[in-house]
Order: C-alpha cells, then sequence, then structure tokens
C-alpha cells in the first residue's frame, strides 16, 4: 500500500504548526479537537512549554457535539475565555473531526470577533498535513493582518520568517540575532522567535526578509508583494556560508531592479554527490551549501517536506513516501547520510550515518542532542 509508513514516524501536523507559529505573540489559539489532545501537543511539539507560557486551548470536542453540529458551544466557550484571558487576538484551527462534519471556521472567527470584539483568525488545518502547511498559513495571516507601512531602517534591517522550535534549536534567534549584528544588520522581527506583535507591525520597515525554513516562504512573499521587500533563503549554518549568505542580503536590498535570486544553495552538479541530507527543504540546502562552502563537501539535499518549486526542480524534488525514500537511497548508494536519527532505521547498513535531530520528526527523543549550527564551526560534527 503506497504512503504507508511501516518504520518512520510522521512530521509534526498542521495543528501543532499553528500553535508552534502562534505561540510567543501573546494570541489565544483555540484548536477544535478532542478532550485531551492538548497533552498530546505539549508532550511531543513543543519544547517551550514548560518554560514559557501561552493561551493554547482544546474545545473538548465531544462525540455529540460533532454528530449534532453544537457549534455554538465552541462560540460561547471562546469567548467566555477571551473575556477572561483578554489576548490580543484569538485564531482557530481544526482537527480530522471537524473536517469530516464540515465545519465552517470562517463563519466561527466572524461570529466570534463580533461577539468577544477581538481580532478572530480563521486558519484550516485539519490534522492530516505537515506542520509546515499549518505555520505557513499562521505567518501568513498574522501578517496581512498586522503589518503596518513604516519608514524603513536606518541601517540594514531584516526580518527572519519561518522560525519555530519545530527546525530550529531553542535559542536560534539570538544566535541569527548576533550573527546579523556581527554583519553590521539588525533584526527587526524573528516570526516568531523571540519577538513581539509589536515587533510584526515594524516588519516592513525592513530592506530584506530572511526565510529560514518553509513555513516562512508564503509570509516572505506577500511582503516582497505588498511592501516590495525582497527575500533571500537560507539558515547560515557554518562560517563559511554564512559569510556568504550575509553576502546575499547586503546584494538583495541593494538590488533595485529585483532581479537578485532570492535562493543562493548550491543544488547544481550536485546529483552523484555522496553524501545526502535528509530534511526540511530550506535547512536541508543551507547545510549542503555549509558543507561546500566550510569543507568542501558535494551535498545533495532530499527534501521529505512540501517544498519550493526551486528544489522541486533542481534539489531532486520531494520524497515523502517511506517506500521511495527507501528505494532511492538504494539506488543512489552514498556513502554518508545526515538525517534525523530516526531515519537510521531505512538507510543501509554499509552507508556511513550521521545523527542530525530535527524536533518535528522525533520530538524530545533527540532534544538533548541538538545543535545550534548558526555561524559555528562545524568541521568536527561532520568531519
Amino acid at each position: 500500500m503506497k504512503n504507508v509508513s511501516r518504520i518512520l514516524p510522521l512530521y509534526t501536523a498542521d495543528t501543532s504548526g499553528v500553535c508552534s507559529a502562534l505561540y510567543e505573540l501573546g494570541g489565544m489559539t483555540v484548536v477544535h479537537d478532542a478532550s485531551g489532545c492538548n497533552s498530546t501537543y505539549t508532550t511531543h511539539d513543543e519544547p517551550r512549554w514548560y518554560d514559557m507560557r501561552s493561551k493554547i486551548y482544546i474545545s473538548a470536542l465531544t462525540e455529540l457535539d460533532a454528530v449534532m453540529g453544537n457549534d455554538e458551544k465552541l462560540i460561547s466557550d471562546i469567548v467566555s475565555c477571551a473575556a477572561d484571558q483578554e489576548p490580543e487576538f484569538i485564531a482557530v484551527c481544526g482537527s480530522p473531526m471537524p473536517m469530516m462534519t464540515g465545519v465552517d471556521f470562517d463563519a466561527i472567527a466572524a461570529e466570534v470577533a463580533d461577539r468577544s470584539g477581538i481580532r478572530t483568525i480563521p486558519l484550516h488545518t485539519n490534522g492530516t498535513r505537515s506542520y509546515i502547511e499549518g505555520a505557513s498559513e499562521a505567518f501568513l495571516e498574522i501578517v496581512k493582518a498586522y503589518a503596518r507601512e513604516c519608514h524603513r531602517t536606518e541601517r540594514l534591517g531584516v526580518n527572519v520568517f519561518g522560525a519555530t522550535p519545530l527546525d530550529l534549536p531553542l535559542g536560534s534567534d539570538q544566535s541569527l540575532r548576533r550573527w546579523l549584528e556581527e554583519n553590521g544588520m539588525e533584526l527587526v522581527c524573528c516570526l516568531a522567535m523571540g519577538s513581539s506583535l509589536e515587533d510584526v507591525r515594524r516588519a516592513p520597515s525592513a530592506r530584506v526578509d530572511l526565510v529560514v525554513s518553509q513555513s516562512g516562504m508564503a509570509a516572505a512573499e506577500y511582503m516582497k508583494e505588498k511592501y516590495g521587500i525582497p527575500y533571500v533563503c537560507g539558515v547560515p549554518f557554518g562560517k563559511g556560508f554564512a559569510k556568504h549568505l550575509a553576502g546575499h542580503i547586503r546584494s538583495a536590498a541593494c538590488d533595485t531592479s529585483g532581479s537578485c535570486p532570492p535562493f543562493v544553495l548550491p543544488c547544481d552538479g550536485f546529483d552523484d554527490a555522496d553524501t545526502v541530507v535528509i530534511g526540511e527543504s530550506i535547512s536541508a540546502g543551507s547545510l549542503t551549501a555549509a558543507l561546500w562552502f566550510d569543507m568542501k563537501i558535494a551535498a545533495k539535499p532530499v527534501c521529505t517536506l512540501e517544498s519550493h518549486r526551486f528544489f522541486c526542480r533542481r534539489a531532486g524534488g520531494v520524497i515523502s513516501a517511506e517506500e521511495d525514500l527507501e528505494a532511492y537511497l538504494s539506488g543512489h548508494k552514498p556513502g554518508t547520510v545526515i538525517a534525523d536519527p530516526l531515519y537510521r532505521y531505512i538507510v543501509p547498513r554499509d552507508v556511513k550515518f550521521i545523527p542530525l535531530p530535527h524536533f518535528a520528526f522525533s520530538g524530545r527523543c533527540f532534544q538533548r542532542d541538538m545543535r545550534d549550527l548558526i555561524n559555528t564551526e562545524i568541521k568536527e560534527y561532520f568531519k
């Protein structure tokens, strides 16, 4: 049977992507789902839960509510909770059961906003897609709702889009800030680690957007269309690639013709590379770039999640099914594979395996082994 995982787990779902994207922005996120499912999110998908408070709730959908279509209970509960919590905004998203019963989240959000007087954002998750889909929609809607035209920064201001602990280790926002400062730039907004809604309002003052995961792509494309801000894709892994990426950001800021390409990842010519990096497209592509710039190792990214057409066309496309990935590794016969530790079980035994934990894939299992590779020497780790 196609697309059935026998060995590998699934990536974090789109509902958790929404919760992660909105976690630090002061809003109230309500997932329309069965009672108890909030514990699944906090246990597996949110490393900040025990150190940082956030208003994330489950609607406690019962079988009778689902069968009878009792939307009034959901609406009244949200309005009552919002009156007590006084959030900056309300976000409502779904899970598989509301999808099956045809819940109209747009209508529910409109009713909640009317009764509560608080901006309410409908997000169309269903629990069957990856976190990329949920976080992408959440980031886009937040930017649409709160970004406001303002004067550009005197220094080279940069927004970082797509930053969540699902892709980057905790503390990565500070590493990105330090890296930008070292290169004469300033961080305007890091959506959404270490930033607030006020930073989102100031986001149009930036001169360039840096997209560090696919979940930030839609927001960056909106900012380019709405405010004329160019975007660059990449995570500044290693020293050599971090320096190269900083130079590309400066070039994008000075490019008035709009011809500066957003991607600086060396994918061409690496089809027969002996090293394969498996994971989210921008992180995997950035690591292959870092391996080349820092160590002259030719590596090929293999994307296992939704990806930009650039990767679909030039980096081998998306391989999401377990059996397809097994077949690719058996046919390509790489000498080294870099991936989350749980991928080890489908990698041929004679292949060197370097574990690189990805929280959105293995959760807390290997959290202690996660590495912040931003602007650091990577030779010791990947030798």
